[in-house]
């Protein structure tokens, strides 16, 4: 089994704006930065090579991220302790700060690739009912085949919405 992961955002201006830029800039970095990380093995992207063209909803401020790791360990180094940490420090400048559930993780079976459809459907799922082995968190990891989760601990890690 592989972990799939979405994370979604609003921007708080047009992608365009000047003031979205110093997250604009850093996409191709961060991106090349993910795919270079041990147990990486897929991420969304357009033609452009980023996601955030990839339109899901009818608000264009509205953005998704999803990617497929080899561990739910690989993952949790690439977001929290590798330079990507650095980028989302400065998240609170671009986006607004999440009312609900951002982020979700769940299992998929090797060599598939999740849908923004099923990463949306997983994120809801999330909201409504908590973490579970179907829709889980860093703080509540469902390892494939558990009942009981475990924490990763990411507390000390997240940055940017205080």
């Amino acid at each position: 089994m592989h972990v799939a992961q979405m994370n979604v955002g609003t921007a708080l201006y047009d992608l365009d704006d000047e003031r979205m830029a110093g997250f604009i800039n850093n996409l191709d970095r961060v991106n090349a930065l993910a795919e270079a990380t041990p147990g990486f093995v897929w991420r969304l992207q357009s033609e452009q090579g980023n996601a955030t063209d990839i339109k899901t909803t009818d608000d264009p401020l509205f953005i998704v991220n999803m990617t497929v790791w080899e561990t739910v360990q690989a993952l949790f180094d690439y977001v929290y302790q590798s330079e990507h940490r650095s980028v989302m420090v400065h998240r609170r400048q671009w986006f607004r700060k999440p009312e609900g559930q951002y982020a979700v993780l769940w299992w998929i079976e090797e060599g598939a690739l999740p849908t923004v459809e099923q990463g949306l459907a997983r994120l809801d799922h999330l909201a409504r009912h908590g973490p579970t082995a179907y829709a889980f968190t860093f703080k509540a990891v469902f390892p494939a085949g558990a009942a009981e989760p475990i924490d990763l601990r990411p507390e000390p890690y997240c940055v940017g919405w205080a």
